[in-house]
């Protein structure tokens, strides 16, 4: 029990032997200061240090298996106060066998059995309510443990399942395109195949926890709009302002194609000439920031299913660092501004 409250099991033995070796002590300075002659003090003393330390190691071995609770406190009592009692009789029988002609130290041996069973007895007590202390807070570190773990479970769980939904959320408005696209102009429904299974043989397969540099994102990026481009044409088009600095920076993977996919949602409905998007990158203190520009029309309702990619990176960024505020979103003369705020590790 002593051993698990210390990193080093070692050091709780070492702290169970030192403890013994004060008790050898302090008996033997009191055998010496009421008389005893120097041979039979050191005796006595260590058989009463290693009675003590033998206690110290039932009552610790004795917690490991049983901790008594409720109306079984008791036993903190009880339990010390039986074994000081026989330790403190086989302490007499044994000194009373080996000094069986010591009429004097039998005496004081006789006079003195309650105050040493009392002083053993009143330290197992000790031993008994530290080592249940001990074993409670061992109970809490392992229930913390766990709910930690569980925690981590289920956060890692609702990244998953954020990330399945941004998947076939992309999939299947891609496949609506190519479902248009076969009838009236098959030669671009294929084209849009082929990029659509490009793109997803270098995403769907990633660790969702793996960062990835700005340059790589970049990549998947300019994968996605070759497929959007397929659907929109010349009237998308997407610029990236990026400061040299920040294309080595790292980021989670896939955490800007939600907003962008969002941002051409925003820019494409109800307007009916070209768009311009916006994509700016730079560095700020030990964050890579992120903006995102698109052109709106503010008396167009927004199309149906627009706004689960803010929600999903915002909850996505929740879960990775425990924080509200690195996502923002503005809207003002008809121009919507994504800022996006990223960490960076150390």
């Amino acid at each position: 029990m002593f051993s698990k409250a210390f990193s080093n099991p070692s050091k709780g033995n070492w702290i169970v032997q030192g403890a013994g070796v004060i008790w050898f002590l302090g008996s033997f300075g009191l055998l010496i200061y009421y008389g005893i002659n120097q041979s039979t003090a050191i005796v006595d003393a260590l058989i009463f240090a290693l009675i003590f330390v033998l206690g110290v190691n039932i009552i610790d071995r004795t917690f490991d298996f049983y901790v008594p609770t409720g109306r079984n406190n008791g036993m903190l009592l009880v339990f010390p106060l039986l074994f000081s009692w026989a330790a403190i009789y086989f302490h007499y029988q044994l000194l009373k066998w080996i000094f069986d002609e010591d009429e004097l130290y039998l005496l004081f041996l006789r006079e003195h059995l309650l105050l040493r069973w009392t002083i053993i007895g009143i330290a197992e007590i000790f031993v008994a309510i530290l080592a249940l202390a001990v074993s409670k807070l061992e109970e809490q570190k392992e229930v913390k443990v766990r709910e930690t773990m569980m925690n981590e479970l289920s956060r890692e769980a609702e990244l998953t399942q954020l990330r399945q939904q941004l998947q076939p959320h992309f999939l299947f408005n891609s496949l609506n395109s190519i479902s248009a696209l076969t009838v009236s102009q098959p030669q671009k429904a294929r084209e849009m195949v082929l990029q659509l299974s490009d793109f997803l043989r270098g995403t769907i397969r990633k660790d969702h926890q793996h960062w990835v540099s700005l340059e790589e994102e970049l990549s998947y990026l300019k994968m996605y709009l070759d497929i959007e481009r397929v659907r929109f044409g010349h009237r998308l088009e997407v610029v990236f302002d990026l400061e040299e600095e920040v294309q080595h920076m790292r980021l989670p993977q896939l955490l800007i194609q939600p907003l962008l996919e969002n941002a051409i949602k925003h820019g494409l409905y109800g307007i009916t000439e070209d768009v311009k998007i916006v994509v700016r990158a730079y560095k700020e203190q030990n964050y890579l920031i992120l903006k995102i520009n698109n052109p709106f029309d503010p008396e167009t309702s927004a199309p149906k299913g627009t706004g689960f990619g803010l929600s999903s990176v915002d909850r996505r960024l929740f879960l990775l660092f425990g924080r509200k505020d690195l996502l923002e979103y503005t809207a003002i003369d008809a121009l919507f501004t994504v800022s996006l705020k990223i960490p960076q590790q150390k």
